[in-house]
């Protein structure tokens, strides 16, 4: 309400009154006012009397205190819905104070309360089918990411020997989830359609409370100017108090015509006749909706209390699975079943296939920091979520008996190695964009194992003959060789790769860079035949 700029009106307790009338003020929403408003019957239409008794007790200086002790609504001594126009009906209410007393924030150690940033979809919701207490959630793995509910109610207040049963959190919430969307499914366009006609709803009852604003301001402001006019001139202090009144409503009412121009400006868009036609064909992807990124934890816990008021789960570990009965808001009930891990040895967290065939394929040629580095950039991830580093690839290579590089790293012969990047800087006497460089463009050769993986460059007698401090004699520059073939210098690089044209990289003076050599020209072969 106050990010809105919408204020309530609230009795003056100061003691101010005039002539016993009840002065009102209006002022910004507070918590205690708004918790007033939703728990009092009088709002919702109805007359009731013995909310409350005085409960009255010893203190320990054996004096009497008394205090009044709230009773629930069964222990009303009068209750008379619809006893006279309410803001809001007696069923909404009731649904109000339903749900304020399921938010309450729970006791330590019992489930329930209002929904928190957990990613357990069902917390609060899941009810021991052996016990019938509330489930707690636990999070374990890593980040601690991965729920689990288990009921340890009794071992934790009553000593019993072991806690009830347990469940993995996303098995029971994918299961009641996908149970869900199977009920929901045809209901999906009668859920459009009530969620549009809702927003229509909603934003007509907030022009209105903005529109009763700029009423009671314009009010206002009308009557501090009748209150002005009637001041008789000679009494000019009552006179300025009541102009400085005057403008301080009007500037009121400039705030309040200010917030229903905003308030109009933020209406939703009105769906076109074809848009409503198409909606009836397609319907409404609310599993996109629930799934989609933008909506967070919190917003699919609501959406799921909206639906179901409990889970009940009993699990039998003998069978191997859990029987769960979901009770729909409403009276209705669905069973299903959710398959509990199998234990032993097909249990266990397993390496995905892929991940040890990639480690097996560079493994030929890298070393365990290398892969690791490797793995990293391609996202891949360890069978328990966690990233790959030297001693995890290592262990992993151990385990499933992967051997290590096989290449030799130094020197094949002796006139050929094959270095990585820093080592053929060194070398070559150039720079490590300059490599990358030629390695584009096809001047030099090399290797690399996967995408993203380290270059290993093969320096031989070849590549040394390319790299030369002065170019040789009628060889010419890219840019000129790609005039004179009147060819772009693309298309020059793409011959030198392809071996069509010889090139050499001149590492000094003027004319460092490439040096390419063109074929004769066809007028020199001529002239120079016999």
């Amino acid at each position: 309400m106050n990010p809105e700029n919408l204020i309530r009106p609230r009795e003056n307790l100061a003691g101010l009154r005039s002539a016993g009338a009840r002065v009102i003020r209006w002022a910004e929403a507070t918590y205690p006012a708004v918790h007033d408003f939703l728990t009092n019957p009088a709002y919702g239409g109805a007359y009731v009397f013995g909310r409350t008794k005085v409960s009255r007790r010893l203190d320990e200086a054996g004096r009497v205190v008394a205090r009044d002790q709230e009773l629930p609504r069964e222990q009303w001594e009068v209750t008379i819905p619809d006893h006279h126009p309410g803001y809001v009906s007696w069923q909404t209410y009731v649904a109000n104070r339903d749900r304020l007393r399921a938010n309450v924030h729970p006791p330590k150690g019992q489930g329930g309360g209002a929904v928190r940033e957990g990613r357990a979809l069902l917390q609060g919701l899941v009810v021991c089918g052996k016990c019938g207490r509330r489930m707690l959630v636990g999070y374990s793995g890593p980040d601690g990411r991965v729920p689990r509910y288990l009921c340890a109610q009794g071992l934790r207040l009553y000593g019993s020997a072991r806690s009830c049963q347990s469940l993995s959190g996303r098995r029971l919430d994918a299961a009641v989830v996908e149970e869900m969307f199977t009920v929901l499914a045809p209901a999906a366009l009668a859920a459009t359609a009530a969620a549009l006609a809702e927003a229509e709803d909603q934003q007509a009852r907030r022009v209105r409370a903005f529109e009763l604003g700029v009423e009671r301001a314009r009010y206002e402001a009308e009557r501090a100017r009748r209150q002005f006019d009637a001041v008789e001139p000679e009494n000019r202090l009552v006179a300025r108090s009541l102009e400085r009144d005057w403008e301080a409503r009007l500037v009121t009412l400039r705030q309040a015509e200010a917030d229903l121009a905003a308030q109009l400006s933020r209406r939703p868009a009105v769906l076109t006749e074809e848009e409503v036609a198409w909606l009836s064909h397609a319907g409404a992807d609310l599993r996109a909706v629930f799934d989609a990124d933008t909506t967070t934890i919190r917003e699919r816990k609501q959406l799921l209390r909206l639906l179901i008021g409990e889970v009940v789960i009993t699990v039998d570990r003998d069978a191997g699975q859990a029987a769960v009965r979901i009770r729909w808001e409403g009276g209705a009930h669905t069973d299903i079943t959710v398959a509990l891990p199998r234990r032993g040895v097909d249990s266990a967290i397993r390496t995905e296939a892929d991940t040890l065939e990639r480690i097996r394929r560079l493994a030929a040629h890298y070393d365990d920091a290398t892969i690791a580095r490797l793995l990293a950039r391609q996202g891949v991830m360890t069978a328990t979520g966690l990233a790959f580093t030297r001693d995890r690839v290592g262990s992993l290579r151990r385990k499933h008996r992967i051997a290590g590089p096989s290449e030799p790293v130094g020197p094949i012969d002796d006139d050929v190695q094959m270095v990585n990047v820093a080592e053929a800087q060194t070398l070559l006497g150039t720079s490590r964009a300059t490599l990358y460089r030629w390695l584009s463009s096809g001047f030099i050769r090399g290797e690399q194992h996967g995408p993203g993986g380290p270059w290993r460059i093969r320096i031989d007698g070849e590549l040394r003959a390319k790299i030369t401090p002065d170019a040789p004699e009628g060889w010419v520059g890219l840019q000129e060789a790609a005039r004179r073939l009147g060819v772009a210098k693309q298309t020059v690089l793409d011959r030198i790769q392809r071996g069509e044209l010889n090139a050499v990289h001149v590492n000094r003076g003027q004319r460092k860079g490439l040096a390419i050599q063109l074929p004769p020209p066809q007028d020199a072969l001529f002239a120079a035949t016999p």
